[in-house]
């Protein structure tokens, strides 16, 4: 093949992403893009991941840099196939996970003529990604830019707040060549541009006034996703003695004295959560899913303070006093330390804790109702031999071995998992939550999943019938990719969040039905055959347990297809909040 300008432009990417830690790109077939997926097939530094739909191959990609923290390109040829990238992009940019999405164009000449697959792809993705460019059609004269080019689209995706960014990248014919010459690189194999060091003790703390404020009073810690140290979290939480409210992908949801597991069922009871009302609330990355909490959190007249690294605000009922642009999991270190040896620690501690910790039955009260309602939620499970979404959930938790990954998608089981699961160590609970979306959740799954592979750690996926059917073509291609992947699909025939809704009560049945229930009747077992994987349906709770387990042992990708009634959902939710305010004395 002739060398081209272009196939060197896209080989000067290739490499300049690789010295910037890229390892992962996701390719969706095309013609346009084809400079630079052959480049990227060329160089084996990267592992290039062929996805035949650009809406799964974006949300892959986002499992991927979900999982390991660093940005996987997407590519994609022109036209409507880079429209598909929108919603990973927009999941990207509030998740605040890095992505680079690689959009090929039509040259300049061929837009706005009626060319075939040409669209305007300038700024497609609006205010979602932290930085656009299109550097026009490769030109030799501009080769001292390229590498620049591909490392500014690095550090800018993993800028504060990470994200996505958008190539757009216009190649004119010959689209096949071989590339010439490259562009002298930095010495040493580093990148072109290094990443400005932000400290993570970041000079918005005044640690010394902030545990000042802290001691001495009752309070909660509310650990959401992003949250960073664990340790951190619950050394704090030990010193002040206040609970520690843990969504299960704040990685706070440990074996501890200070976890609190089951809040949304607590603080449905009036009294409880009366009784419960602190005088402070430290806020740590995002909120939980739980509506309750957070009717609660903003009924309270408490002081709020919110810790996030980015300075991000998730304050949707306005009842922050603050937000602090730092660590939560270096600022709890940091306060952990003051409070324990601080110029006052002699004073502080003189008494049993002094003035450092709440009032010991601060603590335990949260601590004695939050066991009673672990024990009622057991006992109430347990009388259920037919699979129950809770049960479900809990189960999954509870079968996964240490180090593995568990995606869970968003309407109920998300919230299954934050109401009903028991603390465990060595679980990382990941969850498409920054739009809240129930697409892509398949592909993200695999995405996290191929991020395991060289761990050799099992990843599994709790997912609704109707998310799992927004994204079967995550299945595509699924049993070549070589992953450890069990995906648990709760088949309730429909929409089972809206018979929570007040739709449920206020709309006509067969209403209801028809715009909410949705029921599809699709076999879902047969679905999943047609993909060549292997699936069980389960008939009883027993039987689901066996099935998950049998599925980790024997590896590789596996679907379990667990029938529930959607009625009868709502039926047993209600049994459980009933057995923990009988459990509680609410």
């Amino acid at each position: 093949m002739p060398e081209t300008t272009a196939a060197t432009f896209c080989a000067t990417l290739v490499d300049e992403w690789a010295r910037a830690g890229v390892t992962d790109a996701v390719v969706a077939p095309g013609s346009r893009s084809t400079p630079l997926a052959l480049a990227l097939a060329a160089d084996d530094r990267l592992i290039v991941h062929v996805h035949h739909d650009e809406r799964s191959a974006g949300f892959l990609a986002l499992g991927l840099g979900l999982a390991t923290g660093r940005p996987a390109l997407v590519l994609t040829t022109s036209g409507t196939a880079t429209v598909e990238l929108h919603p990973a992009v927009v999941e990207a940019h509030h998740a605040k996970v890095p992505l680079i999405a690689v959009t090929a164009d039509r040259p300049p000449e061929l837009r706005d003529v009626g060319a075939p697959q040409t669209i305007d792809q300038q700024n497609l993705y609006g205010g979602a990604v932290r930085w656009f460019c299109d550097p026009g059609v490769p030109d030799d004269a501009m080769r001292g830019s390229w590498r620049s080019l591909a490392a500014r689209s690095v550090l800018a995706a993993l800028g504060s707040p990470a994200g996505p960014v958008q190539l757009n990248l216009p190649f004119r014919d010959p689209l096949v060549g071989s590339p010439g010459r490259l562009p002298t690189a930095r010495p040493g194999g580093g990148p072109w541009h290094g990443a400005a060091v932000r400290l993570p003790d970041a000079a918005e703390l005044d640690t010394a006034a902030l545990a000042d404020a802290l001691a001495g009073r009752t309070g909660v810690i509310v650990a959401g996703g992003g949250m960073g140290d664990a340790e951190a979290v619950h050394a704090l939480a030990a010193i002040l003695r206040w609970p520690v409210i843990a969504d299960p992908r704040s990685g706070c949801r440990l074996p501890r004295p200070a976890t609190i597991s089951h809040v949304d069922d607590l603080l449905r009871q009036p009294g409880l959560a009366a009784r419960l009302r602190p005088e402070i609330v430290v806020r740590l990355g995002a909120l939980p899913a739980s509506k309750v909490l957070g009717q609660w959190l903003a009924s309270l007249d408490a002081w709020q303070v919110a810790l996030d690294a980015d300075g991000t605000v998730y304050d949707p009922d306005r009842s922050l006093h603050a937000v602090l642009p730092v660590d939560p999991g270096v600022a709890c270190e940091r306060l952990a330390i003051e409070l324990r040896d601080g110029p006052e620690s002699v004073d502080r501690w003189a008494v049993d804790g002094g003035g450092v910790a709440a009032p010991p039955e601060w603590l335990d009260t949260w601590a004695q109702a939050d066991a009673e309602a672990a024990s009622a939620i057991r006992a109430t499970l347990a009388v259920h031999s037919e699979p129950t979404e809770p049960a479900v959930a809990r189960d999954l938790v509870a079968a996964l071995p240490a180090g593995a990954s568990l995606v869970v998608s968003s309407s109920m089981p998300v919230r299954d998992v934050e109401w009903y699961s028991a603390p465990r160590d060595d679980l990382e609970v990941l969850a498409n939550r920054g739009a809240n979306g129930i697409d892509g959740v398949v592909s993200t799954a695999v995405g996290v999943a191929l991020a395991a592979r060289s761990s050799g750690t099992a990843t599994a996926v709790l997912i609704g019938d109707v998310a799992f059917l927004h994204d079967t073509n995550g299945l595509l291609g699924l049993g070549r990719r070589g992953v450890d992947l069990v995906v648990v699909v709760v088949h309730n025939d429909g929409g089972g969040i809206f018979s929570f809704l007040p739709q449920a009560a206020t709309v006509a049945p067969d209403r209801f039905e028809q715009l909410y229930g949705t029921p599809h009747g699709v076999d879902l077992p047969a679905l999943v055959a047609a993909h060549g994987l292997p699936v069980t349906t389960v008939a009883d709770q027993a039987g689901f347990r066996t099935a998950v387990e049998d599925a980790l042992t024997a590896g590789g990708v596996h679907v379990v297809v667990v029938p529930t009634d959607r009625a009868r959902n709502v039926v047993v939710h209600d049994e459980l909040h009933a057995a923990v305010a009988a459990a509680v004395g609410d």
